[in-house]
């Protein structure tokens, strides 16, 4: 995958006073949540979920293993999605939170139907699927589903097949003891315990829906955000899942000193002012015709805004100029951006890779 690199964050995602907006509601805090509903499913746990009516594209939450629908990150999402009156839906898997069932009797495969359950029966059209740590895992098998229900994929710390590679990587007595118990004591620092425990069924079962051996079939626009200081899950995933995934639309944002959770403050910032680039492209996308292109370039293209005053759309187009392997870094930010969007508007006449 060729990869353009951005000199500046500010220059990838443009802050605009709809941002100002949401982030005044962020800063203050989650208001008015909504309710938590539930869902009857035949043969199947109730799903507990919370949503958020509004525009499309919607934006539907995947929490990560034995997290829930409560956490920072998907609080944030509801309250900016509100300020910009999209649809969003957070929900919790079979077994976890407000939801029916016993985490332990569930797998992989089961909290992927949860998924396409919330795709196919709650909501409303093509969402931005936003998956954290194992919901970014789910999200890209969801995409795999039902790519027609799938807009644009977000992973945060994105932990696909981690459960199995994790398990691979142990030494051989390690692993012979663990079959002969039937069960593992995964380290976590993220319970009081230290460990998660799962059966030698939930990591067979979890073998059935590893993704990374080979191309993953999705077009629509990814974006991969991760920390460097990733303790659980190395950052060298995201980068993994990029190289597989056959869109040209690509992007993958580390954080120089994000954790895991991706939680911090600025961490959620750069979630929110992801999704909301990519629902301005998509909502653009969407809108506009197209014309001839008066720039010189001829790889570029116009699309007319209400007024009809023709505009280049280079900012909105595939453009190759400086695609490279070079990198350049903010101070917490290392931006690998493959070719896809020109993030600054710059007019009719395109003056170089320099103003991208």
């Amino acid at each position: 995958m060729a990869l353009s690199v951005l000199r500046n964050c500010s220059e990838v995602l443009k802050i605009n006073v709809r941002k100002f907006t949401a982030l005044q509601h962020l800063s203050a805090g989650v208001r008015h949540k909504t309710t938590i509903q539930h869902a009857t499913r035949p043969d199947l746990p109730k799903l507990a979920y919370r949503k958020l009516k509004g525009k499309s594209p919607g934006v539907v939450f995947l929490p990560g293993f034995a997290s829930v629908m409560g956490g920072q990150k998907a609080e944030a999402l509801e309250e900016f999605c509100k300020s910009l009156g999209h649809s969003y839906l957070r929900f919790d898997y079979s077994g976890c939170g407000s939801s029916e069932g016993e985490m332990g009797n569930y797998n992989i495969g089961a909290w992927k139907k949860d998924v396409l359950y919330v795709l196919d029966e709650l909501v409303e059209g093509p969402q931005i699927l936003v998956g954290s740590s194992m919901g970014g895992w789910l999200m890209l098998l969801a995409a795999l589903a039902r790519p027609e229900k799938t807009a644009a994929l977000v992973g945060i710390s994105t932990a696909a097949d981690h459960f199995v590679t994790a398990f691979n990587s142990l030494p051989i007595e390690t692993k012979r003891e663990i079959e002969e118990q039937g069960f593992w004591k995964f380290p976590t620092k993220h319970n009081g315990e230290g460990f998660y425990t799962l059966s030698m069924d939930f990591l067979k079962e979890a073998e059935n829906h590893c993704i990374l051996q080979s191309p993953i079939p999705v077009s629509c626009p990814v974006r991969l955000i991760h920390g460097l200081k990733d303790p659980d899950v190395p950052w060298h995933v995201s980068m993994q899942v990029a190289e597989r995934v056959l869109s040209n639309d690509v992007d993958v944002i580390l954080r120089k000193h994000g954790q895991h959770r991706m939680s911090e403050k600025d961490d959620i910032k750069l979630m929110v002012y992801t999704i909301d680039d990519l629902i301005d492209k998509l909502t653009t996308l969407g809108n506009h015709r197209h014309f001839p292109c008066l720039c010189t370039d001829e790889k570029h293209e116009a699309y007319s805004d209400s007024d009809d005053s023709h505009k280049c759309r280079v900012r909105r187009s595939i453009c190759e100029r400086g695609a490279g392997q070079e990198i350049f870094t903010s101070k917490e930010t290392v931006w690998l951006l493959g070719p896809q969007l020109c993030p600054e508007p710059v007019g009719l006449h395109h003056t170089g890779a320099g103003e991208h």
